[in-house]
């Protein structure tokens, strides 16, 4: 079998949720589990974030699996429904929607459900991506108000640059604005929100990339949040290259040796989910040494720099990224987020779970 696994870590996400109830005082926490819990399997970090009041996810199927392994909390679904046919299961499981168009608010109007629907309806305060424009909000509200199906009402909204020097301020205005006359409860806070944003905290914050333990705010580390990485991927050196002053390594031959240097040879690539655009330097530990990686990442195997680690050999551990090696700073090195990295993890790759 190959030396390569993923580690879920349910006590670093015990604790990250803890995190977030620190900071969100009074609000209820909906932690976001969509894409698999972020790359680290859906009911497993269910597990870990049981203690959490709701759960956000994107599909009916996401839904239906934590209800049916016994999850009673409230279950949103992220997009709403995609088509009529789903309401009757959402109706009968008691899970949660968002509207975020017209033509979600027909299909409410026109179903024929044994049980009205909880809904979130979702304001564009300036994301442009889904939610009604300020202007049809009234008119909205009013439909939902008066649609048999609907149970509950919470208004909510997505900020477009929480996470950057920008923040929230005009959004956050023009949703007070919007919404100064109405009594509803409110779901505002995502990630970046909820840690930097106290006064955006509302009714329901939704915390999502910080639950796995990374940063959701550019140049800031997880650490200064006090979060611990949820994801340990590691492998072996399996084999051991040394290359001589001027000779290249890998496809493309995309290094060159300037001095004598040993090479690791690690069982993971980008089929594993390691990104093939990590560049020479991404950082990487070996029998817990930082040190780097170097040349272009292959399918199957990438390449680390062991010359001044010299009892490092065939069968040596490699962290990919986990307690030692920041995700984050894989990412960046990377040109992407750590979002990415972790929801990539490939299917071929073990994942065990550890308290």
């Amino acid at each position: 079998m190959r030396p390569i696994q993923a580690s879920i870590h349910l006590s670093a996400l015990e604790h990250n949720l803890a995190i977030a109830k620190s900071k969100a005082s009074k609000s209820k926490i909906l932690s976001v589990v969509k894409a698999n819990g972020y790359g680290h399997g859906l009911l497993n970090v269910a597990k870990g974030l049981r203690a959490s009041d709701g759960f956000a996810v994107l599909g009916l199927d996401e839904a239906l699996a934590l209800r049916n392994a016994g999850y009673s909390q409230t279950i949103l679904l992220l997009e709403g429904v995609f088509s009529p046919d789903e309401l009757l299961a959402v109706s009968e499981q008691a899970i949660s929607i968002v509207v975020h168009c017209d033509i979600q608010i027909e299909m409410l109007e026109l179903a024929s459900i044994p049980h009205p629907i909880s809904v979130h309806l979702k304001i564009n305060t300036g994301m442009n991506r889904l939610g009604f424009k300020p202007h049809d909000f009234e008119k909205v509200r009013a439909r939902l108000e008066h649609c048999h199906n609907v149970a509950d009402i919470t208004l909510m909204t997505h900020f477009a640059t929480a996470d950057e020097p920008l923040g929230i301020s005009s959004p956050l205005a023009l949703f007070k604005e919007l919404t100064q006359e109405s009594s509803y409860p409110c779901s505002l806070a995502n990630s970046a929100t909820l840690l930097g944003f106290p006064e955006a905290h509302a009714d329901w914050v939704r915390p999502g990339i910080m639950l796995y333990g990374t940063s959701p705010v550019a140049g800031q580390s997880a650490a200064s949040f006090n979060l611990k990485p949820v994801m340990s991927f590691n492998s072996q050196i399996i084999s051991v290259q040394t290359l001589n002053v001027g000779e290249c390594l890998g496809y493309g031959h995309r290094f060159t040796a300037e001095r004598k240097t040993r090479i690791g040879v690690v069982a993971c690539g980008y089929a594993d989910g390691y990104p093939r655009h990590a560049p020479n330097g991404t950082p990487i530990a070996v029998s817990g040494v930082l040190t780097q990686t170097l040349g272009r990442v292959s399918m199957d195997m990438l390449y680390v720099d062991i010359t001044d680690n010299p009892s490092a050999g065939v069968g040596a551990p490699v962290e990919l990224w986990g307690e030692q090696v920041s995700v984050d700073d894989v990412a960046l090195a990377s040109g992407t987020i750590s979002y990415e990295l972790l929801c990539a993890i490939a299917p071929r790759v073990p994942v065990i779970v550890v308290n």
